[in-house]
């Protein structure tokens, strides 16, 4: 019988696209099931490998080949890299602090500390640099999602030329997951309606458990796993995230280390602690009350951090700080008895927060230990995204949402009522400022701030004990966390790719340290010589230890107040030489001016080169800006049956402006109850509901106040309608645009009919200016997660009348020219 061979095929083409294979003394033969090989990084994916059995017209003549499986080198380590929120220089035991973090003290003892690692000031922008390699503003995480603008450096996308170290580490062989907090989903693409391509599973994550958004009740998290929302929570009082996603991370770990043992796993953990609301149990707030650490005081608190960093060793004997900033912060022996019992609440309570988070991390550490993996599990463990966060503001807040909201002066005597609750499920909780600058000690200021220490400079542990030898070393050299993902990819050997899905790749703009591991290149040179630093218009330059800064001109706790027009040139220049002023003390940029103008001219071009331009000092107005989503353009919304979980960014606003809400309903015979319509939850937000079978419409203004329409009779079985009308008596959103804020928040009418005749009308003297809380969703039929007012009601509340038809009309009031001219007068008059 004549046969047709085809022989096998060349695969020179393919060889220069893969490397060796992997445990070369063992290797199957090519073609055999089990055969594996690595790749070189030119390609990722990889083409498709080209056959090379050969094949006859009978099975029984041809010859089997397997492609073989893709497998990172030899010795890649398997990756935990975790980074903590908000948290400043001062906070853990590992550097001075007084808040027990024995996971990290235990990590630091068995591996390295390093002193010197900066973030960008803000949590999604140092995020995004954290998984790119690539600074901010390059990967468009110039701001935070919630505040993105229509330029490259801002609008909160990572373009698909920055592939993610997921993505890298997943095409190489590894398995990926991502746990906690995302924030790196732009706010208008947070739906289920996608697209889902810069959600961490459409990064190169394969899984994800954690909250999209920047912060989340930890009691009641707004929670997926991968893209669906779960509520693990329900039914289970005393459920918290934190350790519900210590217990996923540890499950999932697991099942992929038995399920095949020699693949590695990358592990990004991100806890939302210590990010408000500040939600530990009660456990732990107990246990650190207890311990009376605070009892003295912020003053004394950032004396005896700096007594404990410098008998550390972490700074000189001779090391100074700055002064306390009287001009802002009380001193503590200025405060009335009230204040003090109700800041050292608030403080024992973060406290808590960050030593649960830290032993919640140390079960995942151990069980890492428990399947025989912690040697080989190179252990990346950041303290802080940005400095300690201050917008809690002066007195601290029962709601961050109000502060977000420009309400963050709420008295301490009216703070007392939550005083007992304070950290649980009926707050949201945040601290007052004092004690965020004693936790970012020995640095001056926070989070936000980009040309302080305080807010940039973060330390962290890093542990490998299969291959770091130099147990309990320090390293001061100066890093960024955009050196992360290209350390990581060094130690697995993996070459950064050249393109991804056919797209040429940047270059990272981070450098490897892994050269600092070796306990020879202890007092090696940093990897880089210059980095920027840039947030809200305030901005810094680091070179060789050198450090040109812009004076503070707008504290972070004032998002609302106008904002610096010319944030490149109106600014009061400062100079620090840190090599003998560690701790950012003295100020020489007046006996040095030729340094200052230098350093400046090359922060120009890093900005430039980094997509840091146009500059923009604006804060508040930024979150209320309009962007793109799902409703954009749309002025009417129509629904014709039950959804919920649809996210603040990309569900119908009507805040600062006229709308018109209508329910179609029928009401069963034996009456009806349930939510029609929500926004938000128990600390800002909307409902318009059946509270025993009578219609109300009810605004929750930052949990201070609730504003409520209701009906005198429950509705008859049969069909109505409902209607809430409401009337705006401010110009708008617009007047954001020029950094005014005199359009939003204001006044407004509401009415409510049923079934065309009016049964309540009530003026608002004040409305939400800026945002709801932006945690919970819109919902439709039933309310999920918190509701907006527990005394008439507790989720989920559905609906028992059917609905018929839901609309939703929103007229944005429209600036007239003569209007627009008194803004742009006003914006003048501002900046001369």
């Amino acid at each position: 019988m004549s046969s047709v061979k085809v022989f096998m095929t060349s695969v020179v083409g393919f060889a220069l696209l893969v490397g060796a294979t992997a445990q070369a003394d063992a290797q199957p033969a090519s073609g055999a099931p089990n055969a594996t090989t690595t790749l070189n990084g030119l390609q990722l994916p990889p083409p498709p490998q080209p056959f090379g059995g050969n094949i006859d017209t009978l099975a029984g003549d041809s010859t089997q080949w397997w492609p073989p499986r893709v497998v990172p080198p030899a010795e890649a380590p398997n990756v935990l890299l975790i980074i903590t929120d908000d948290s400043g220089w001062g906070i853990p035991s590992t550097f001075g602090g007084v808040i027990p973090h024995p996971t990290m003290d235990a990590l630091a003892a068995d591996g390295l500390s390093f002193t010197s690692i900066h973030s960008t000031s803000l949590c999604s922008p140092t995020r995004a640099a954290l998984i790119t390699g690539r600074n901010h503003h390059n990967v468009g995480f110039g701001v935070i999602s919630e505040q993105s603008t229509g330029y490259p450096g801002y609008n909160s996308i990572i373009t698909e030329d920055k592939a993610t170290v997921g993505r890298i580490l997943l095409d190489n062989g590894y398995n990926t997951s991502w746990f906690g907090k995302d924030h790196n989903t732009p706010a208008f693409e947070a739906s289920q309606s996608g697209p889902f391509d810069q959600w961490p599973t459409g990064m190169g994550f394969e899984y994800f458990y954690g909250f999209v958004g920047g912060d989340a009740n930890q009691w009641q998290p707004n929670l997926f796993r991968n893209t669906t929302q779960i509520y693990p929570f329900d039914g289970k009082p005393g459920w918290n995230l934190m350790t519900a996603m210590a217990d996923d991370a540890i499950d999932w770990i697991t099942r992929m280390h038995q399920i095949d043992p020699s693949k590695p796993f990358f592990v990004k953990f991100a806890p939302g602690a210590t990010h408000a609301p500040h939600h530990p149990t009660k456990e732990w707030v107990d246990k650190i009350s207890a311990m009376h650490l605070f009892d003295d005081g912020w003053n004394k608190l950032q004396e005896t951090i700096f007594e404990n960093q410098k008998n550390m060793g972490l700074f000189p004997k001779d090391a100074k700080i700055t002064p306390w900033p009287t001009d802002y912060i009380k001193n503590w022996d200025q405060l009335t008895d009230v204040e003090k019992k109700l800041f050292i609440r608030q403080v024992d309570v973060f406290a808590a927060y960050s030593a649960y988070m830290d032993d919640e991390i140390g079960r995942v550490v151990q069980a890492l230990k428990d399947i025989g993996e912690y040697e080989n599990t190179l252990i990346i463990y950041i303290n802080g995204d940005n400095g300690t966060s201050a917008e809690g503001g002066m007195l601290g807040t029962p709601n961050e949402v109000a502060y977000f909201n420009g309400i963050n002066a709420i008295p301490a005597e009216e703070q007392m009522k939550w005083y007992d609750v304070w950290g649980t499920e009926a707050t949201y909780n945040h601290m007052a400022v004092g004690w965020t600058w004693a936790f970012d000690t020995p640095y001056p200021w926070m989070k936000q701030i980009a040309s302080q220490l305080g807010g940039i400079r973060q330390n962290m542990t890093v542990t490998w004990p299969a291959k770091i030898t130099d147990k309990g070393g320090r390293r001061d050299q100066f890093l960024h966390v955009i050196d992360v993902v290209p350390t990581i990819l060094d130690v697995a050997g993996i070459v950064p790719p050249q393109t991804v899905d056919g797209i040429t790749q940047a270059p990272m703009d981070g450098k490897s340290f892994a050269y600092l591991f070796d306990k020879a290149n202890a007092s090696a040179a940093p990897p880089r010589d210059t980095q920027y630093f840039e947030m809200f218009g305030q901005w810094g330059l680091w070179q060789d230890d050198w450090f040109l800064a812009t004076k503070v001109n707008r504290a972070p706790w004032d998002a609302f107040g106008a904002a610096n027009e010319d944030p490149l040139n109106n600014q009061v220049f400062e100079l620090y030489n840190l090599k003998t002023d560690p701790t950012q003390t003295t100020d020489i940029a007046a006996e040095n001016p030729d340094k200052v103008r230098d350093l400046k001219e090359t922060f120009i071009r890093e900005a430039t080169r980094y997509q840091v331009f146009p500059l923009d000092a604006s804060v508040g107005p930024r979150v209320a800006a309009p962007r793109p989503n799902i409703t954009a353009g749309r002025d009417e919304f129509v629904y014709t049956r039950p959804m919920t979980g649809l996210p603040q960014g990309d569900s119908p606003s009507i805040l600062n402006s006229s709308y018109a809400i209508t329910a179609e309903l029928t009401v069963p015979e034996g009456g009806a109850e349930g939510m029609i319509l929500t926004s938000g939850g128990r600390f800002a937000g909307y409902g318009f509901y059946l509270l025993d079978g009578k219609p109300v419409f009810l605004w929750n203004l930052v949990d201070l106040d609730r504003i409520k329409w209701e009906g005198k009779e429950a509705l008859t079985p049969g069909k109505h309608t409902l209607e809430f009308d409401f009337k705006y008596d401010g110009l708008g959103a617009g007047t954001l645009a020029f950094n005014n804020m005199s359009g939003v928040g204001r006044p407004g009418t509401g009415t409510l009919k049923v079934d065309g005749e009016l049964v309540d009308t009530r003026k608002m003297e004040k409305t939400i200016p800026i945002i709801l809380q932006w945690d919970e969703a819109f919902d439709i039929g039933s309310d999920t997660l918190t509701g907006v007012n527990d005394a008439d009601y507790k989720p989920p509340f559905p609906l028992t009348a059917k609905l018929d038809k839901l609309t939703i009309k929103v007229d944005r009031p429209k600036l007239s020219e003569a209007d627009i001219a008194k803004l742009k007068a006003a914006t003048q008059k501002a900046s001369d």
